[in-house]
């Protein structure tokens, strides 16, 4: 399983068909297969408030239009943090 001789200073693997996949690799897909499917179940439609507006949307469009500016300040912060 997992490689115990490694240096503090390389992230953590597992062996998954005699390759090591870092273990955050497998949370991210795990995490992004939960989230396309509690997309895909949410298919009703939602009345939003727009500030003024209010507009009628199916609920996985919402949800979609959430992830991914989840995903896209995530990948922000990610990036600020590595130039540090």
């Amino acid at each position: 399983m997992a490689d115990k001789t490694r240096g503090a200073d390389q992230p953590p693997t597992v062996s998954v068909r005699g390759r090591d996949v870092r273990i955050r690799t497998i949370a991210f897909l795990l995490l992004g297969v939960l989230a396309i499917w509690f997309i895909a179940v949410n298919t009703a439609s939602v009345e939003i408030r727009l500030w003024i507006p209010t507009v009628t949307l199916p609920l996985w469009v919402v949800l979609l239009v959430t992830l991914l500016v989840g995903a896209a300040l995530g990948w922000m912060l990610a990036r600020r943090r590595a130039r540090r």
